[in-house]
């Protein structure tokens, strides 16, 4: 991909579509059917889009560098609290059809707080993926690496950062939203969907890779390190 101002825009497009779109279908959980200790994964359908986040803000990082990389991240925070308020908007309007409503309710009637739990992972996860790139990109490309060596900083991003995107929303959406925090027989359950969710976050980031080199195939031969 060439580093130009359009290829800018069409990342930062598809992270933002991918973002709001991501908090509009999470309310769904899908049953992978894959057992983790006592019972089985539970993912929200969200997790492509989560995917396709943070391979966007990559992209953006290793070919037009950290300072665009959270810029794009910032903007895609504001992203999703206009997108929210729209959601409660239309909600607030006057339903032709009762079923409709109810309907819209049931999917889009996001409860407050999971709001913040969203929210607050985005940002944190986000901030965390951009900044550990550049920090790894740096020193490798410092100590005599090369571009080809990209999936070392693509890879430790994305998975450390979903580490803490999984641990943010799950303790404070479940952990402290339904009190299973709180709650000993609870707290097995906790873990077991924090550590089935990362575990497929894990594998999706690793099957990214080859995505990742294709898209910054172009901006590789950029090989010094970027300001951080």
């Amino acid at each position: 991909m060439k580093k130009t101002n359009t290829n800018l825009m069409l990342c930062a497009m598809v992270f933002a579509v991918a973002l709001v779109i991501s908090n509009v279908i999470t309310a769904k959980t899908v049953q992978t059917g894959i057992p983790l200790f006592g019972s089985t994964i539970l993912v929200p359908s969200a997790v492509i889009c989560y995917c396709v986040t943070f391979l966007m803000t990559d992209v953006i990082g290793e070919i037009w560098g950290a300072k665009e990389a959270r810029m794009v991240v910032l903007g895609g925070f504001f992203c999703q609290i206009l997108a929210t308020c729209l959601i409660l908007v239309g909600e607030a309007l006057p339903a032709a059809d009762p079923n409709m409503q109810a309907a819209y309710d049931l999917l889009l009637g996001q409860n407050a707080v999971f709001v913040v739990a969203s929210m607050t992972a985005y940002l944190l996860a986000q901030s965390w993926d951009v900044f550990i790139f550049h920090r790894i990109r740096n020193r490798v490309l410092a100590n005599g690496g090369t571009a080809r060596s990209r999936w070392i900083w693509n890879n430790a991003s994305t998975m450390t950062s979903q580490i803490i995107d999984t641990v943010v929303f799950i303790g404070i959406a479940f952990g402290i939203g339904f009190g299973w925090l709180f709650d000993p027989a609870m707290i097995g359950q906790l873990g077991a969907m924090m550590v089935g969710q990362y575990l497929c976050k894990f594998v999706l980031a690793a099957l990214d890779t080859p995505i990742f080199y294709l898209l910054t195939r172009g901006g590789a031969k950029r090989t010094s390190p970027t300001a951080s």
